[in-house]
């Protein structure tokens, strides 16, 4: 049986990831938003590319939610982009209330779905939509890891003078300038970065990594980063339609994992149909958990000021 995906939101990151599903085949597609019109013009326009690039699924685009029924995965990129001089905190009273109602409303018509959530600040984002939804900690993750990993990967690899899918790094925790890429594990080919970069250019790197969304804004200036956010949502939804076990870091719920209870934060979990199959916990280095727990901190303050 075909799948279906339902996006919400169809600024630049949900009209991006739309892109990616129907190229990647990953079954049908709705688009949603509020704007009337914005939407389907979006889905008329890119269903036509499909002779072009070889794909055959359908996608819509509505601005009823009744549309979305019985959808398998639901993506909410939905709310307010960060423009130069914002943090990503700053957004959070205004996408609150945005995803409070996008999550309400999508599991009301999808209940069993498994939900990404990419508005920011995500990690306060997920949790909202964990709240409101009811949906299980297995069937609901923020998207942040996978997009952080691939800046992370893409810097050291042109650094290094290498092909980008022969480095393997992840980053950690919070979505925000406290989150943690390892350095320990990094590596080309099994090849430690640390032997193939002096310590000064890594630690360069490190904070190009944590910085990375507002050297875009500050590019941008009107808007943020979309390209590969949006393929980063895909990648993550890929893993659970196609039943793949991709081991990603995603925004996660944890309850006693790494040493933490009741927030979600960016570790890596095993993605299968059924949603997060297991979180991947390893001893951390002493330094290595200080930076996570200070990740805790800046996201409890998030949270609390959700007020949920």
């Amino acid at each position: 049986m075909k799948k279906k995906i339902t996006i919400i939101g169809a600024g630049n990151v949900g009209a991006t990831a739309a892109h990616w599903a129907m190229a990647r085949c990953l079954g049908d597609v709705v688009l949603l938003d509020v704007m009337e019109g914005i939407p389907q013009g979006k889905a008329l326009d890119l269903w036509q590319s499909g002779p072009l690039d070889n794909f055959s699924g359908k996608i819509i685009g509505s601005n009823d939610y009744a549309d979305t029924a019985d959808s398998d995965v639901v993506i909410i990129t939905a709310g307010l982009a960060r423009k130069p001089g914002m943090s990503r905190d700053d957004l959070l009273a205004k996408n609150v209330a945005i995803v409070k109602s996008c999550a309400e409303s999508a599991i009301k018509y999808s209940p069993n779905c498994f939900m990404i959530v990419v508005t920011n600040p995500i990690d306060a984002m997920v949790y909202t939509a964990f709240k409101v939804s009811g949906l299980p900690r297995h069937r609901i993750v923020g998207m942040a890891g996978v997009l952080d990993s691939a800046r992370y990967r893409t810097f050291l690899a042109d650094a290094i003078g290498v092909a980008p899918q022969d480095v393997s790094a992840m980053v950690m925790g919070i979505h925000g300038d406290n989150m943690l890429p390892l350095v320990r594990l990094a590596n080309v080919a099994g090849v430690p970065v640390t032997e193939l970069l002096p310590p000064e250019k890594i630690a360069e790197i490190v904070k190009r990594t944590q910085m990375g969304g507002m050297e875009i804004i500050n590019q941008l200036k009107t808007g943020s980063a979309f390209y590969t956010p949006g393929l980063a949502a895909i990648e993550m939804a890929e893993a659970v339609i196609r039943d793949s076990r991709r081991v990603l870091p995603c925004a996660a719920y944890l309850d006693g994992e790494f040493g933490i209870r009741g927030y979600f934060l960016g570790v890596p979990v095993v993605l299968c149909a059924r949603g997060i199959e297991r979180i991947v916990e390893f001893s951390l280095m002493e330094e290595e958990q200080r930076a996570l727990n200070e990740s805790v901190q800046a996201v409890a303050k998030q949270v609390e000021a959700t007020g949920l």
